[in-house]
């Protein structure tokens, strides 16, 4: 290619990979925090809100109705604009600190937009256990309640884990777009670098760190796809 030479200059500059790679390392520590204090509020929002949109009690038909509009609007809308929406908007509100950091919403923004994603995952498992499951628990005495939890969320879970993974190496992904509100993580600390430099190699380097974490993770959601397709009798592809 004719502007090979221009490209590499801009993009592949080892030298200066090797100064920016330090920094970006020290800022993808945020991104990993983000990571790891939304998972939990991911994973216990999306099981409610599966449950509530299973449920089967006539007076709680409003709770259902509830659950449907949340999946749908938080679905609906591009995560970036509920990070914009919430992250700003949240703090201009007024509050005082810490509860006006832009961090600290575009957390929330990333937790309740995920959750509606793997809301649905979760109520796929759930309506994939057949009804006979649900028929032996109740003639064993199990309340709908008990039921729910010691016979169909188990079997529902086990189900799901490969999906579930594939959700949780876009959430690795998607933690970056919280930069796009102020914190420093590592995106935003490439692009100060950039700028910086007038140079495109830190974000170079920033795409290998993430690469570092995602790959090992998709290869762990394809072990459990595997496993999953030999216990439940399929054939295992090589």
């Amino acid at each position: 290619m004719p502007r090979w030479d221009r490209v590499k200059a801009s993009f592949f500059d080892g030298e200066l990979l090797a100064d920016s790679f330090p920094r970006l390392l020290d800022a993808f520590v945020l991104d990993v925090m983000i990571f790891v204090w939304t998972t939990p509020f991911i994973l216990i929002t999306a099981m409610l809100i599966a449950i509530a949109r299973n449920t089967r009690a006539p007076s709680l038909f409003p709770v259902r109705i509830f659950a449907i509009a949340y999946t749908d609007i938080m679905r609906g809308v591009p995560v970036i604009l509920w990070i914009y929406l919430i992250g700003f908007g949240v703090p201009g509100i007024g509050l005082e600190r810490p509860w006006n950091s832009p961090l600290l919403w575009g957390s929330v923004a990333l937790g309740l937009t995920y959750s509606a994603y793997v809301a649905e995952v979760f109520r796929a498992g759930i309506e994939g256990v057949h009804e006979s499951q649900r028929a032996a628990a109740r003639s064993l005495g199990l309340s709908s309640a008990q039921t729910m939890r010691h016979v169909i969320i188990p079997q529902a879970i086990r189900k799901v884990l490969p999906p579930l993974m594939n959700d949780m190496v876009s959430l690795q992904k998607d933690v970056a777009l919280v930069s796009l509100i102020g914190p420093i993580e590592i995106l935003r600390q490439a692009g100060i670098d950039k700028a910086k430099f007038a140079n495109f190699t830190p974000f170079v380097g920033a795409a290998l760190i993430f690469l570092s974490i995602t790959i090992p993770l998709t290869r762990f959601t394809d072990y459990l796809l595997s496993r999953e397709r030999e216990r439940t009798g399929g054939s295992r592809v090589r």
